[in-house]
């Protein structure tokens, strides 16, 4: 590695000229990057919902649709705005109760449930179904969402997926940016605080910057990636790659101090033990993220993978961009040199004598902690969180306020099912509970009236041929207990008819989702588990300090998880199956550090608590400071914002940051006290050389 290291300061010119010059094909792929914003677009594509999703836009050419609530417009109004909506681009078809209403039969004959769901009678509001022939989050519907909000100025409200997703992608637009430079400015304020200069916070984000644009350049290969991933990359790459820099930094230091006078061979030497540190240490995060990508539900691939290339930049940038730039600096980061303002912590003396204080904590909170994350809340309604003054959002209240409703359901069934069999089932789920109305071509004419007095673009929106599809209006939110029972019963009545009868829609797909990730929580625990307890079992050559370390930091993430529990939080599901993983990757690192001073201290001789005071002594500072960097560059972004997916992912791994820390520098010297004699006799390399007395 010695070799490498001196290769990489003698070429630190022409390294700089290549990684600048990179930027530019990587921002240039990075700005070309797709980001869906569609979570429900994750989801596997051989359940019954994505195929009856793919269906409905292959057969009768729609893949969206929105239900608009119509303020304040006469039926006149409404006519015109009808017209102007089937022009905008991508918009197939509009249905709504003057439309219905309009065919060449008497209006009595007409089903009185059906004005009285589609039409206010108290306010005048009424409600018109916009359908999409462009799927739910394609770029196309959401132009066509932001033309039809253009035409109305608030007198025609848009709810539905598409809607939210429209609004969830204006707020990343504004958001995104200001994420980085949030994250980025307060881990500077912590680097400049707890470093010896004030240039070299600025060294540090600039390599890190750049190695995130080369990974999120990256992404253009994949052609997209989720708003989530596009939110949290830059923010997640920053904080848990952070480390090597530190690391690189303190060994050029250390080296500075051995090779006096001779920065270029101090640097080159603490490339080569930053290769062979980082590297072993990076594997821990890498295995973390890519244990996400065992997830059924795809998002978790999408994140995964981009962040475990963020971590394999942030390694060759470590021991590439970041020497050169130090070495080229030399001269400013000198001039900005100052006494680091971090105290000293000398805590290991007290943490072995009290040991058994910390053992006795650990066996306390471990119950309550486990208890409480299993038992914390999660939701599944993306719009319920996010800011009141969304258009979306405010659809959906009025949805609920004025028509007493929540999601609407779609039906596919046989074009050729006989009309009293479809006029039957219509009618059993109009009495299911919660159900506002089930519209389908059979509901709307009724058994007695010819479907040729019916007008075309009425069948074409409710029958193709080939399927027929029914409408089903919910008194019930997406996400909830109450709509879940609902789609169930549905289906329990459509099967009863035909088993190839499809239900689908936002609901009936978050509860497939409540189901998939529910099973891929349990997946990704375990495979990140097993993953990183295999990795320290071969890094440190090691049976029992697996058990040790995973079991510090699952604590750790116990307790992160568990607080929301006792504290009423409901928290986003994807929290519930990435937050753990991420935490265990992430911040395991920090317990392997301590681990590898504790082997050398006592392969050296040292006795036991010597070895463990040691160790906590001096790995304390770069865990302090790692910890800190990543709870700065999480936290500001979680209280920053408004979606709460994302700003509840971030303050989790901010407090998981915090509570690794204090369960690595309290309780894992607790652990080695206790279990040394069984380290020393189940691992290779800790025995001292010559024994001594505790």
């Amino acid at each position: 590695m010695i070799k490498l290291g001196k290769a990489i300061v003698k070429l630190r010119i022409p390294i700089l000229i290549i990684s600048f010059l990179l930027l530019i094909p990587t921002g240039i792929g990075y700005l070309n990057t797709r980001i869906n914003y569609d979570i429900l677009s994750y989801l596997p594509g051989d359940i019954e919902t994505m195929k009856g999703q793919d269906i409905l836009l292959e057969e009768f050419g729609t893949g969206a649709f929105s239900v608009c609530v119509v303020q304040g417009m006469e039926e006149k109004q409404i006519t015109i705005l009808e017209n102007e909506l089937k022009d905008v681009d991508h918009v197939k078809d509009v249905l709504w109760y003057g439309a219905i209403a309009d065919i060449s039969v008497p209006m009595e004959v007409l089903p009185t449930e059906i004005g009285e769901a589609l039409k206010d009678a108290e306010t005048g509001s009424q409600l018109m179904i916009v359908t999409f022939d462009t799927s739910m989050s394609a770029d196309e519907t959401l132009n066509a969402i932001k033309e039809i909000r253009g035409l109305t100025q608030k007198q025609c409200l848009l709810s539905g997926m598409s809607a939210v997703v429209s609004d969830i992608k204006i707020i990343c637009e504004s958001e995104v940016p200001i994420y980085v430079a949030i994250a980025g400015g307060l881990s500077a304020l912590v680097l400049a605080i707890t470093m010896d200069s004030f240039l070299i916070p600025v060294i540090f984000l600039l390599s890190i910057g750049m190695a995130i644009i080369y990974n999120l350049g990256s992404n253009f290969i994949a052609g997209e990636i989720s708003f989530i991933t596009q939110a949290l990359a830059a923010v997640l790459q920053l904080a848990v790659t952070m480390d090597y820099s530190i690391f690189l930094w303190h060994s050029y230091q250390e080296n500075q101090e051995r090779y006096p006078g001779d920065k270029k061979r101090a640097m080159s030497h603490a490339i080569s033990q930053t290769i062979t540190s980082v590297v072993g240490s990076s594997i821990t995060t890498i295995a973390g993220f890519l244990a996400m990508c065992f997830m059924t539900f795809t998002l978790g691939m999408d994140l995964g993978v981009v962040m475990a290339k963020g971590v394999v930049f942030g390694v060759i940038g470590c021991v590439t961009i970041l020497p050169s730039m130090i070495l080229v600096m030399d001269k400013a980061i000198e001039k900005t040199r100052h006494k680091a303002l971090l105290p000293n912590f000398e805590l290991g003396k007290f943490v072995t004598k009290h040991f058994w204080v910390f053992i006795i904590v650990f066996l306390v909170v471990i119950g309550p902690a486990f208890y409480g994350q299993n038992h914390t809340q999660v939701y599944y309604d993306l719009m319920g969180t996010l800011p009141e003054d969304l258009e979306s959002v405010q659809a959906g209240m009025s949805l609920e306020d004025t028509f007493e409703m929540g999601a609407t359901h779609v039906i596919l069934a046989d074009a050729n099912m006989s009309a009293k069999d479809a006029y039957n089932m219509e009618k059993e789920l109009q009495d299911v509970k919660g159900v506002k109305l089930a519209l389908g071509l059979d509901a709307v004419v009724g058994p007695a009236i010819p479907k040729e007095l019916v007008p075309q673009h009425i069948k074409d929106v409710l029958n193709n041929g080939k399927y027929q599809m029914i409408y089903v209006m919910s008194e019930y939110k997406t996400g909830t207990d109450e709509v879940n029972e609902q789609c169930d019963a549905i289906r329990k009545i459509i099967k009863g008819y035909d088993e190839s009868i499809m239900l689908i829609g936002e609901a009936p797909c978050t509860q497939d989702l409540i189901t998939i990730t529910d099973q891929d929580f349990k997946t990704v625990s375990a495979v990140s588990i097993i993953l990183i307890f295999l990795i320290i079992a071969i890094v440190l050559k090691s049976i029992s300090l697996p058990v040790i370390l995973v079991s510090v930091i699952e604590f750790a993430i116990f307790i992160n998880m568990g607080i929301p529990h006792y504290t009423g939080t409901v928290l986003p599901f994807i929290a519930s199956i990435v937050i753990g993983t991420i935490q265990l990757g992430a911040t395991v690192d920090y317990a392997i550090l301590m681990t590898n001073r504790y082997k050398r201290e006592r392969s050296k001789g040292a006795g036991k608590r010597e070895a463990i005071e040691i160790s906590l002594n001096t790995s304390l500072p770069s865990v302090m400071v790692s910890a800190l960097s990543f709870f700065a560059a999480t936290f500001g972004v979680g209280v920053y914002s408004s979606i709460d997916m994302i700003s509840s992912l971030c303050v989790l791994l901010a407090r998981g940051a915090i509570i690794s820390l204090f369960v690595v520098v309290f309780i894992l010297p607790a652990m080695f006290v206790v279990f040394d004699k069984l380290i020393l006799h189940t691992s290779i390399g800790f025995k001292p050389e010559k024994q001594t007395n505790n």
